[in-house]
């Protein structure tokens, strides 16, 4: 094993002909590479575990530190845990959805369970960790009306929260919420409403006033990308990275077409809370 150093993953050299060494970073970025009096190869050797002269070096052993200053490289780390250990996963639906992730979320090193619908108004009164737990429930139907309601008050306690389920053609992927003040599945059936000229219309679907589903099915294909989907929102919310990026993880409202598998994201904001409406009294 290299005692030196070592390109850290993602990170790679490249020699370019006639302009020199460059770096690949994890990014995808390109970096020229400046090795002054130092030849390249020695530079490339050291960095991939090639055996080195025992004859010290100043110049390559400042490279080397240039390397490590910057996060291209860094000392062999001792073998990490999965990026979801000590986390607690509750599956809840339709086991088409739920099998994948939980596989999912066990080859991450998570602990990955099913629980009943019952248990959710009990969890905030139970022994689980708040901050470690995270409940994921899955449909493969529309939503009824009410199902949610219980689980919507899960990030008051600190229990992230996570859900999708399915409408004809389309799986829709809710954001993760993990605080008080997220979006909630309640909110996205406001602000869905109040986005479509046909809201009594997508009000009367979900409350149950449709014909049989005649949808495309959930195809092995489409379970494994829904399941990728939501293990990375769970790896973002483990990673203490949910509310980064120009379109956060619990702003995030995607919606996956099962014809063809494609996924559109859409940015979703809480609905305020407003003062319930006077009597004709005024009171």
């Amino acid at each position: 094993m290299a005692s030196g150093p070592q390109l850290l993953p993602g990170v790679s050299l490249v020699t370019t002909p006639g302009r020199g060494l460059a770096v690949r970073t994890a990014e995808g970025e390109f970096l020229r590479v400046d090795t002054a009096r130092t030849a390249p190869e020695r530079l490339i050797g050291a960095l991939t575990g090639q055996p080195e002269p025992a004859v010290p070096d100043p110049r390559l052993d400042a490279l080397l530190r240039a390397f490590e200053d910057a996060g291209h490289a860094g000392t062999d780390p001792p073998e990490r845990p999965g990026r979801l250990a000590g986390r607690t996963v509750l599956l809840l639906g339709d086991p088409a959805l739920t099998t994948p992730l939980g596989r999912l979320v066990r080859a991450e090193g998570g602990t990955a369970r099913p629980i009943g619908a019952e248990e959710i108004a009990r969890l905030p009164h139970g022994t689980h960790r708040p901050d470690t737990t995270a409940v994921v429930w899955c449909l493969t139907s529309p939503v009824p009306e009410g199902l949610w309601d219980d689980a919507d008050l899960l990030p008051r306690h600190r229990t992230a929260w996570l859900r999708c389920h399915r409408e004809g053609a389309q799986v829709w992927l809710e954001p993760l919420a993990d605080r008080p003040g997220d979006v909630t599945s309640g909110h996205v059936r406001l602000r869905r409403l109040a986005a479509t000229p046909a809201y009594r219309e997508l009000a009367a679907y979900w409350a149950g006033h449709r014909t049989p589903d005649s949808g495309p099915p959930v195809t092995a294909a489409a379970a494994a990308l829904i399941a990728a989907l939501l293990t990375a929102d769970l790896l973002a919310w483990a990673a203490g990275t949910p509310g980064r990026g120009p379109l956060p993880v619990r702003r995030r409202l995607r919606r996956l077409d099962l014809r063809d598998l494609t996924v559109t994201g859409h940015p979703v904001l809480p609905v305020p809370e407003v003062a319930p409406l006077l009597d004709r009294t005024g009171r």
